[in-house]
Protein backbone atom coordinates (compact mmCIF):
# COMPACT_ATOMS: atom_id res chain seq x y z
CA UNK A 1 0.00 0.00 0.00
CA UNK A 2 1.12 3.39 -1.14
CA UNK A 3 0.80 6.20 1.67
CA UNK A 4 1.40 9.98 0.69
CA UNK A 5 2.64 12.02 3.26
CA UNK A 6 1.15 15.83 2.31
CA UNK A 7 2.02 18.90 4.31
CA UNK A 8 -0.16 19.90 7.06
CA UNK A 9 -1.35 23.44 8.14
CA UNK A 10 1.05 25.15 10.70
CA UNK A 11 -1.08 27.40 11.46
CA UNK A 12 -4.21 29.57 10.03
CA UNK A 13 -1.86 32.40 8.29
CA UNK A 14 0.28 29.88 6.79
CA UNK A 15 -0.76 28.81 3.15
CA UNK A 16 3.30 27.49 2.18
CA UNK A 17 6.31 25.79 3.73
CA UNK A 18 10.05 25.21 2.24
CA UNK A 19 11.43 22.09 2.82
CA UNK A 20 14.53 22.74 4.97
CA UNK A 21 15.94 19.36 5.56
CA UNK A 22 15.61 16.05 4.58
CA UNK A 23 16.20 13.82 7.36
CA UNK A 24 16.60 10.20 5.50
CA UNK A 25 17.47 9.46 2.30
CA UNK A 26 15.19 8.08 -0.94
CA UNK A 27 14.38 4.82 -0.21
CA UNK A 28 15.51 4.41 3.12
CA UNK A 29 13.41 2.36 5.39
CA UNK A 30 11.11 4.14 7.96
CA UNK A 31 9.52 3.88 10.49
CA UNK A 32 5.73 4.81 11.59
CA UNK A 33 5.71 8.60 13.55
CA UNK A 34 9.80 9.10 12.38
CA UNK A 35 10.92 12.54 12.20
CA UNK A 36 11.52 12.41 8.13
CA UNK A 37 11.90 16.34 7.50
CA UNK A 38 12.33 19.29 8.89
CA UNK A 39 9.93 22.35 7.29
CA UNK A 40 10.59 25.56 7.63
CA UNK A 41 7.24 28.63 7.60
CA UNK A 42 8.00 32.03 8.09
CA UNK A 43 7.08 31.82 11.31
CA UNK A 44 8.58 28.45 12.51
CA UNK A 45 10.61 25.28 11.75
CA UNK A 46 8.41 22.19 12.31
CA UNK A 47 8.97 18.68 11.81
CA UNK A 48 7.26 15.86 9.27
CA UNK A 49 6.69 12.39 10.46
CA UNK A 50 6.40 8.74 8.67
CA UNK A 51 2.44 8.31 8.77
CA UNK A 52 3.12 4.55 7.85
CA UNK A 53 6.29 2.32 8.40
CA UNK A 54 7.82 1.04 4.74
CA UNK A 55 10.22 2.30 1.65
CA UNK A 56 9.85 5.94 1.26
CA UNK A 57 9.77 7.74 -1.99
CA UNK A 58 10.82 11.92 -1.46
CA UNK A 59 9.09 13.43 -4.36
CA UNK A 60 10.22 17.28 -3.88
CA UNK A 61 14.20 18.40 -3.36
CA UNK A 62 15.63 20.13 -0.23
CA UNK A 63 14.80 23.86 -0.67
CA UNK A 64 11.59 23.73 -2.71
CA UNK A 65 8.59 26.05 -1.56
CA UNK A 66 5.60 23.71 -1.24
CA UNK A 67 1.71 24.45 -0.47
CA UNK A 68 -0.13 23.42 2.76
CA UNK A 69 -1.61 19.87 1.70
CA UNK A 70 0.70 19.41 -1.07
CA UNK A 71 2.35 15.68 -1.12
CA UNK A 72 6.24 15.63 -0.74
CA UNK A 73 6.90 12.15 -0.32
CA UNK A 74 5.16 8.54 -0.12
CA UNK A 75 5.94 5.29 1.76
CA UNK A 76 5.21 2.01 0.15
CA UNK A 77 4.28 -0.24 3.12
CA UNK A 78 4.55 -3.06 1.90
CA UNK A 79 8.11 -2.88 1.91
CA UNK A 80 9.82 -3.60 5.20
CA UNK A 81 13.98 -4.70 6.71
CA UNK A 82 13.26 -8.12 5.92
CA UNK A 83 11.30 -7.67 2.40
CA UNK A 84 14.45 -5.82 1.48
CA UNK A 85 16.48 -8.28 3.04
CA UNK A 86 14.83 -11.05 0.94
CA UNK A 87 15.11 -8.75 -2.38
CA UNK A 88 19.03 -8.36 -1.72
CA UNK A 89 19.41 -12.08 -1.56
CA UNK A 90 17.42 -12.95 -4.39
CA UNK A 91 19.40 -10.17 -6.15
CA UNK A 92 23.00 -11.51 -4.95
CA UNK A 93 22.08 -15.38 -6.20
CA UNK A 94 20.51 -14.14 -10.03
CA UNK A 95 23.03 -11.37 -10.91
CA UNK A 96 25.82 -12.25 -13.11
CA UNK A 97 28.93 -12.17 -11.33
CA UNK A 98 31.04 -10.74 -14.03
CA UNK A 99 33.26 -7.93 -12.55
CA UNK A 100 34.36 -4.84 -14.44
CA UNK A 101 38.28 -4.14 -13.46
CA UNK A 102 38.84 -0.20 -14.04
CA UNK A 103 41.82 1.22 -15.00
CA UNK A 104 43.83 3.64 -13.28
CA UNK A 105 46.47 6.59 -13.77
CA UNK A 106 49.98 6.10 -12.89
CA UNK A 107 51.06 8.42 -10.13
CA UNK A 108 54.54 9.45 -9.94
CA UNK A 109 56.47 8.70 -6.23
CA UNK A 110 56.95 11.99 -6.09
CA UNK A 111 53.14 12.92 -6.78
CA UNK A 112 52.16 10.36 -4.15
CA UNK A 113 54.41 11.66 -1.76
CA UNK A 114 52.82 15.14 -1.99
CA UNK A 115 49.27 13.47 -1.47
CA UNK A 116 49.97 11.95 1.54
CA UNK A 117 51.56 15.31 3.12
CA UNK A 118 48.73 17.60 1.64
CA UNK A 119 46.05 14.74 2.47
CA UNK A 120 44.66 14.24 -0.94
CA UNK A 121 42.48 11.39 -2.14
CA UNK A 122 43.92 9.66 -4.66
CA UNK A 123 41.04 8.54 -6.36
CA UNK A 124 39.69 12.02 -6.68
CA UNK A 125 42.88 13.16 -8.72
CA UNK A 126 41.91 9.86 -11.41
CA UNK A 127 40.76 10.86 -15.00
CA UNK A 128 39.20 8.63 -18.00
CA UNK A 129 42.33 8.88 -19.58
CA UNK A 130 44.02 6.28 -18.06
CA UNK A 131 47.57 6.97 -20.05
CA UNK A 132 48.38 9.63 -18.44
CA UNK A 133 50.83 9.85 -15.40
CA UNK A 134 50.14 12.27 -12.14
CA UNK A 135 52.98 14.47 -11.60
CA UNK A 136 54.02 16.36 -8.74
CA UNK A 137 52.34 19.67 -10.79
CA UNK A 138 48.90 17.93 -10.72
CA UNK A 139 48.56 17.80 -7.09
CA UNK A 140 49.47 20.98 -6.71
CA UNK A 141 47.06 22.36 -9.05
CA UNK A 142 44.29 20.47 -7.42
CA UNK A 143 45.48 21.38 -4.35
CA UNK A 144 45.18 25.28 -5.46
CA UNK A 145 41.60 24.74 -7.26
CA UNK A 146 39.95 23.34 -3.92
CA UNK A 147 41.76 25.80 -2.13
CA UNK A 148 39.85 28.47 -4.12
CA UNK A 149 36.44 26.90 -4.44
CA UNK A 150 36.50 26.39 -0.31
CA UNK A 151 37.28 30.09 0.19
CA UNK A 152 33.58 30.52 0.86
CA UNK A 153 30.18 28.89 1.47
CA UNK A 154 26.39 29.60 -0.04
CA UNK A 155 23.42 27.90 0.62
CA UNK A 156 19.66 29.47 0.62
CA UNK A 157 18.21 31.55 3.16
CA UNK A 158 15.62 29.70 5.25
CA UNK A 159 11.86 30.76 5.19
CA UNK A 160 12.28 32.16 8.68
CA UNK A 161 15.58 34.10 7.93
CA UNK A 162 13.98 35.99 4.96
CA UNK A 163 10.86 36.89 7.12
CA UNK A 164 12.75 37.85 9.85
CA UNK A 165 14.88 39.46 7.13
CA UNK A 166 12.43 41.86 5.40
CA UNK A 167 10.39 42.61 8.91
CA UNK A 168 13.29 44.26 10.07
CA UNK A 169 14.17 46.02 6.91
CA UNK A 170 10.30 47.13 7.07
CA UNK A 171 10.58 48.20 10.68
CA UNK A 172 13.48 50.96 9.80
CA UNK A 173 12.18 51.83 6.31
CA UNK A 174 7.83 52.15 6.84
CA UNK A 175 8.79 53.64 11.24
CA UNK A 176 9.96 56.97 12.76
CA UNK A 177 12.00 54.38 14.78
CA UNK A 178 13.85 56.67 17.83
CA UNK A 179 15.67 55.12 20.67
CA UNK A 180 15.92 56.29 24.32
CA UNK A 181 18.23 55.14 27.28
CA UNK A 182 18.25 55.11 30.78
CA UNK A 183 20.26 52.45 33.69
CA UNK A 184 19.16 50.45 35.98
CA UNK A 185 21.02 49.59 40.00
CA UNK A 186 19.87 45.85 39.90
CA UNK A 187 21.48 45.58 43.48
CA UNK A 188 17.65 44.94 45.07
CA UNK A 189 16.60 42.49 42.47
CA UNK A 190 19.84 40.05 42.71
CA UNK A 191 19.56 40.35 46.58
CA UNK A 192 15.99 38.92 46.44
CA UNK A 193 16.75 35.49 44.05
CA UNK A 194 19.94 35.18 46.06
CA UNK A 195 17.70 34.99 49.30
CA UNK A 196 14.92 32.91 47.37
CA UNK A 197 16.39 31.26 44.48
CA UNK A 198 16.52 27.78 46.15
CA UNK A 199 12.66 27.44 47.18
CA UNK A 200 11.99 28.91 44.08
CA UNK A 201 14.20 26.19 42.01
CA UNK A 202 12.23 23.38 44.80
CA UNK A 203 9.22 24.40 44.62
CA UNK A 204 8.73 24.94 40.49
CA UNK A 205 12.00 23.52 39.17
CA UNK A 206 13.20 25.85 36.91
CA UNK A 207 15.46 28.52 38.29
CA UNK A 208 14.36 32.06 39.13
CA UNK A 209 16.10 34.54 36.43
CA UNK A 210 15.82 38.08 35.75
CA UNK A 211 13.79 37.81 32.65
CA UNK A 212 10.37 37.92 34.99
CA UNK A 213 11.29 41.18 37.06
CA UNK A 214 11.77 42.91 33.74
CA UNK A 215 8.72 41.40 32.19
CA UNK A 216 6.30 42.57 35.56
CA UNK A 217 7.76 45.76 35.35
CA UNK A 218 7.13 46.23 32.04
CA UNK A 219 3.61 45.22 32.57
CA UNK A 220 3.24 47.45 35.55
CA UNK A 221 4.73 50.30 33.44
CA UNK A 222 1.96 49.53 30.45
CA UNK A 223 -1.04 50.04 33.12
CA UNK A 224 0.22 53.79 33.62
CA UNK A 225 1.16 54.49 30.16
CA UNK A 226 -1.07 52.11 27.61
CA UNK A 227 -0.02 54.14 24.14
CA UNK A 228 2.92 51.60 24.41
CA UNK A 229 0.63 49.00 23.99
CA UNK A 230 -0.70 49.74 20.82
CA UNK A 231 -0.25 49.90 17.28
CA UNK A 232 -1.06 51.66 14.17
CA UNK A 233 -3.61 50.25 11.73
CA UNK A 234 -3.97 52.31 8.78
CA UNK A 235 -5.72 56.23 10.24
CA UNK A 236 -6.10 54.38 13.51
CA UNK A 237 -4.10 54.02 16.83
CA UNK A 238 -5.31 49.88 17.94
CA UNK A 239 -4.80 49.99 21.77
CA UNK A 240 -4.72 46.74 23.25
CA UNK A 241 -6.62 45.62 26.67
CA UNK A 242 -4.05 42.51 27.57
CA UNK A 243 -0.36 42.74 27.52
CA UNK A 244 0.96 39.82 25.46
CA UNK A 245 4.50 39.99 25.99
CA UNK A 246 6.99 38.58 23.38
CA UNK A 247 10.73 36.97 24.66
CA UNK A 248 13.18 37.47 21.69
CA UNK A 249 14.78 33.87 21.61
CA UNK A 250 18.29 32.81 19.95
CA UNK A 251 17.38 29.84 18.47
CA UNK A 252 19.18 27.74 16.40
CA UNK A 253 17.28 28.27 12.76
CA UNK A 254 17.52 32.26 13.37
CA UNK A 255 15.81 34.55 15.97
CA UNK A 256 12.29 33.32 17.37
CA UNK A 257 9.66 35.56 19.73
CA UNK A 258 7.38 33.79 21.69
CA UNK A 259 4.83 35.32 23.18
CA UNK A 260 3.43 35.19 26.47
CA UNK A 261 -0.07 35.56 26.47
CA UNK A 262 -2.13 38.24 29.01
CA UNK A 263 1.41 38.54 30.78
CA UNK A 264 -0.14 41.63 32.69
CA UNK A 265 -2.40 38.86 34.99
CA UNK A 266 0.31 36.32 35.95
CA UNK A 267 2.18 36.62 39.15
CA UNK A 268 6.29 36.32 38.98
CA UNK A 269 6.72 32.52 39.56
CA UNK A 270 3.82 32.30 36.26
CA UNK A 271 6.01 34.37 34.09
CA UNK A 272 8.81 32.85 35.33
CA UNK A 273 7.89 29.36 34.06
CA UNK A 274 6.41 30.10 31.13
CA UNK A 275 9.32 32.14 29.76
CA UNK A 276 11.59 29.10 30.32
CA UNK A 277 8.88 27.00 29.04
CA UNK A 278 8.73 29.06 26.07
CA UNK A 279 12.59 29.24 25.78
CA UNK A 280 13.10 25.50 25.95
CA UNK A 281 10.97 25.08 22.94
CA UNK A 282 12.08 27.39 20.97
CA UNK A 283 15.85 26.24 21.29
CA UNK A 284 14.94 22.46 20.52
CA UNK A 285 12.62 23.42 17.42
CA UNK A 286 9.38 22.26 19.21
CA UNK A 287 7.56 25.92 19.09
CA UNK A 288 5.08 26.46 17.28
CA UNK A 289 3.27 28.80 14.90
CA UNK A 290 0.48 30.18 17.64
CA UNK A 291 3.32 30.37 20.81
CA UNK A 292 4.41 33.15 18.54
CA UNK A 293 1.45 35.45 17.10
CA UNK A 294 -0.85 38.43 18.85
CA UNK A 295 2.29 39.64 20.57
CA UNK A 296 2.01 43.18 21.61
CA UNK A 297 5.36 44.13 23.02
CA UNK A 298 8.83 42.41 22.81
CA UNK A 299 11.64 42.07 25.18
CA UNK A 300 15.37 41.46 23.94
CA UNK A 301 18.08 40.50 25.90
CA UNK A 302 21.13 41.24 24.36
CA UNK A 303 23.06 41.13 28.08
CA UNK A 304 23.15 37.25 27.46
CA UNK A 305 25.89 37.38 24.15
CA UNK A 306 27.55 40.06 26.20
CA UNK A 307 25.99 43.37 24.66
CA UNK A 308 26.21 46.65 26.83
CA UNK A 309 24.06 48.60 24.69
CA UNK A 310 22.41 48.51 21.69
CA UNK A 311 19.00 49.84 20.30
CA UNK A 312 16.61 47.47 19.26
CA UNK A 313 14.65 46.89 16.04
CA UNK A 314 11.36 47.07 16.56
CA UNK A 315 9.24 43.53 16.26
CA UNK A 316 6.22 45.07 13.60
CA UNK A 317 3.34 45.62 13.72
CA UNK A 318 4.16 46.75 17.48
CA UNK A 319 5.58 49.72 18.33
CA UNK A 320 7.89 49.86 21.25
CA UNK A 321 10.99 47.17 22.10
CA UNK A 322 13.16 47.28 25.62
CA UNK A 323 16.03 46.42 25.29
CA UNK A 324 18.06 44.34 27.73
CA UNK A 325 21.78 44.50 28.59
CA UNK A 326 25.10 43.07 30.26
CA UNK A 327 25.15 43.74 34.52
CA UNK A 328 28.23 45.26 34.97
CA UNK A 329 29.73 46.54 38.62
CA UNK A 330 30.22 50.40 37.98
CA UNK A 331 31.14 53.16 40.50
CA UNK A 332 27.84 55.16 40.82
CA UNK A 333 26.90 57.98 43.22
CA UNK A 334 24.46 56.82 46.15
CA UNK A 335 23.57 59.49 48.55
CA UNK A 336 26.67 61.50 47.66
CA UNK A 337 29.18 58.57 47.99
CA UNK A 338 30.66 56.02 45.44
CA UNK A 339 30.06 52.99 45.56
CA UNK A 340 30.39 49.70 43.45
CA UNK A 341 26.71 48.39 41.90
CA UNK A 342 25.26 45.82 39.41
CA UNK A 343 24.51 48.38 36.74
CA UNK A 344 22.83 47.87 33.28
CA UNK A 345 21.57 49.75 30.67
CA UNK A 346 18.50 49.82 29.17
CA UNK A 347 16.59 50.66 26.08
CA UNK A 348 13.69 52.12 24.59
CA UNK A 349 13.29 51.34 20.70
CA UNK A 350 9.56 53.18 19.37
CA UNK A 351 7.74 54.53 16.86
CA UNK A 352 7.60 58.05 17.05
CA UNK A 353 4.40 58.18 14.98
CA UNK A 354 2.51 56.35 17.96
CA UNK A 355 4.54 57.70 21.06
CA UNK A 356 5.76 61.08 22.03
CA UNK A 357 9.13 61.14 24.11
CA UNK A 358 7.33 61.88 27.37
CA UNK A 359 5.80 58.69 26.96
CA UNK A 360 8.92 56.99 25.76
CA UNK A 361 10.84 58.28 28.64
CA UNK A 362 8.28 58.18 31.38
CA UNK A 363 7.74 54.46 30.72
CA UNK A 364 11.21 53.43 31.07
CA UNK A 365 11.71 55.46 33.96
CA UNK A 366 8.75 53.71 35.69
CA UNK A 367 10.72 50.34 34.45
CA UNK A 368 13.66 51.70 35.98
CA UNK A 369 12.10 52.50 39.60
CA UNK A 370 9.70 49.13 39.63
CA UNK A 371 13.30 46.70 39.17
CA UNK A 372 14.83 49.24 41.50
CA UNK A 373 12.23 48.91 44.46
CA UNK A 374 11.01 45.01 43.31
CA UNK A 375 9.75 43.98 46.78
CA UNK A 376 7.37 46.92 47.15
CA UNK A 377 6.52 47.43 43.94
CA UNK A 378 7.35 44.04 41.37
CA UNK A 379 6.47 41.59 44.20
CA UNK A 380 3.45 44.32 45.17
CA UNK A 381 4.55 43.37 48.91
CA UNK A 382 3.76 39.75 48.29
CA UNK A 383 6.82 38.08 48.09
CA UNK A 384 6.11 34.61 48.86
CA UNK A 385 2.51 34.86 46.76
CA UNK A 386 4.07 36.27 43.86
CA UNK A 387 7.01 33.68 44.10
CA UNK A 388 4.57 31.28 44.73
CA UNK A 389 6.60 29.62 47.42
Amino acid sequence: MIVDIKIPSPGESITEVEIAEWLVKDGDIVNKDQEIAEIDSDKATLTLSAESSGKIKILVKEGNIVPVGEIVCNIDSSKTDNTIKEDNIQNKTTKNTKVEIKKSNIVTPLARSYMQKNDVDEVKMQNKDSDKKITKQDVIDFVASNIEKQSHTRKRMSSLRRKISSRLVAAKNQTAMLTTFNEVDLSEVISLRNKYKDDFLKKHGCKLGFMSFFAKAVNLAMKEYPIINSIIEGDDIVTFNDINLGIAVSAPKGLMVPVIKKSNIKKIFELEMSIADLAVKARDGKIMPDDMTNGTFTISNGGVFGSMLSTPILNMPQSAILGMHNIIKRPVVVNDKIEIRPMMYLALSYDHRLIDGRESVSFLLKIKESLENPEAQILEGKVKKQLGI
